[in-house]
């Protein structure tokens, strides 16, 4: 190997140097800062072995280097040998009382352990000499966010910009805060004095946007992504946020260009084909639509969203065999989906499949859908299925979510009838007829042979 040839960069050609050395365990000189660098690198790439063996050739040549020393420190970190490094640290610090490196090691010992206060302790008092107030700041940011102490968190990131306005995950981070703290409003005047001094920051403008978005103003968010697109045409994200704020306003032709153009700028998204579907079937031009989420599926396979959409798709078209197919799909994907296994439910009810459908209700009952529809649609399927034991249990489990509801009283009277239970199923009809007795028809429909009289 030539160890001067000319196709090796400064950084590289110190690694293959060293290397060559281990292989041929001939020691040759590195400089300090060449070490640091070597380190550096075996630890960025998860090669901790060459960074400790690297370490301790280096800690032979150059004994007292404080920036090896905090190599060793951090390595011990990463070991989780915490009193090691914490008694090297305490050293170090003894030699260089202000190097705030020393300071962010401490405070990374004391978070890993899950002492977050001890952490943000300490990096308040490197505040008070270091030079990077903006990491600082930052990772006591992180501190206040593992807390989950959003109003600190909020004011570390606000720092953060203060030092650098160009810094746009102190920016994402705050308003991740004022979301938390559920402070809209204060969120919308932060990035507004924000845009007076930074007129032409997209991403401000894009989170303003979105915020609008929210409380449903929805010009004054098209307003806002229209800034961030003059600030970047290509900021896709911005795109297809005026896109859903188009679809809001049922400006569905304005907002299929807006979703085109995302596909133009860069690599189509399944999102980006799934919205113009959507778009062309508000439209009503379902064969486009068809189109377009067939597209989305052929770049993303794996969103659920899409099999869903198509899901619906058949159900409006009134092919429920094919729409149970994509639901089943969707459900494949995400079977946690509460809304999923709703339409599961309703679908098979369209095909008759009684039990399959009551089984979906269920489900959706699991994942803590308690509306007082599920809980009917599955006791009245339980009735027609004549499972009145399991109807009545279902009715019991609705019954502590609605309690004193004349829909489920009428059924209590009518399944207690049809258990040979007679004396309840009479208190609950009294109750039932006090509280609607309009709803009679329900006994009638699903009780045919309950003698009302």
């Amino acid at each position: 190997m030539q160890l001067g040839s000319s196709h090796h960069d400064d950084f590289d050609f110190p690694i293959e140097k060293f290397e060559m050395m281990l292989k041929t365990n001939e020691v040759l000189f590195f400089d300090a800062a060449e070490f640091e660098n070597i380190i550096a690198h075996y630890i960025d790439s998860g090669r901790l072995a060459l960074a400790k063996k690297a370490l301790k050739l280096s800690l032979d040549q150059h004994p007292k280097s404080f920036n090896l020393l905090l190599m060793k420190a951090e390595i011990y970190t990463f070991e989780d040998k915490f009193e090691k490094a914490m008694t090297l640290l305490e050293d170090l610090k003894s030699l260089e009382p202000n190097n705030e490196e020393v300071y962010i090691l401490i405070a990374n010992i004391y978070s890993k352990q899950d002492l977050h206060h001890k952490s943000i302790e300490v990096l308040k008092e490197a505040l008070n000499f270091a030079d990077d107030l903006l990491e600082i700041h930052s990772i006591m940011g992180m501190e206040y966010l593992f807390l989950e102490d959003f109003e600190h968190a909020k004011q570390s990131y606000i720092k953060c910009l203060e030092n650098d306005e160009n810094d746009y995950t102190a920016l994402y981070n705050v308003i991740y805060c004022f979301d938390f703290l559920d402070q809209n409003q204060e969120a919308v005047e932060f990035l507004k004095t924000f845009l007076d001094r930074q007129p032409y920051c997209e991403v401000a403008w894009h989170q303003l946007g979105k915020l609008y978005f929210e409380t449903k103003n929805y010009s004054k968010a098209l307003e806002a992504f229209d800034y961030a697109i003059i600030s970047d045409d290509y900021f896709i994200g911005a795109y297809l946020e005026k896109g859903k704020v188009l679809e809001r306003l049922k400006r569905f032709e304005e907002a299929i260009e807006c979703y085109s153009l995302t596909l133009q700028i860069d690599d189509p998204t399944a999102f980006a084909y799934l919205r113009i579907g959507k778009c062309f079937l508000k439209l009503n031009q379902p064969e486009k639509a068809l189109k377009h989420f067939k597209k989305a599926l052929h770049e993303d396979p794996l969103l659920d969203k899409v099999w869903l959409a198509l899901s619906d798709y058949h159900v409006k078209i009134k092919d429920y065999k094919k729409a149970l197919y994509f639901i089943n799909k969707a459900i494949n994907i995400d079977e946690e989906n509460v809304l999923y296994w709703k339409h599961f439910a309703v679908i098979n009810l369209e095909l008759d499949n009684m039990k399959d459908s009551a089984f979906g209700f269920k489900k959706s009952l699991e994942l803590g859908n308690y509306e007082l529809e599920t809980w009917l649609n599955r006791i009245d399927i339980l009735i027609e299925l004549k499972l009145y034991k399991d109807a009545l249990q279902a009715l019991e489990e609705a019954n502590d979510f609605f309690p004193n509801i004349a829909e489920l009283e009428y059924r209590f009277a009518g399944v207690y009838f049809e258990l040979g239970k007679l004396k309840l199923a009479e208190q609950h009809l009294q109750v039932a007829r006090f509280l609607e007795p309009d709803y009679m028809v329900i006994m009638r429909t699903l009780f045919p042979f309950f003698d009302l009289d």
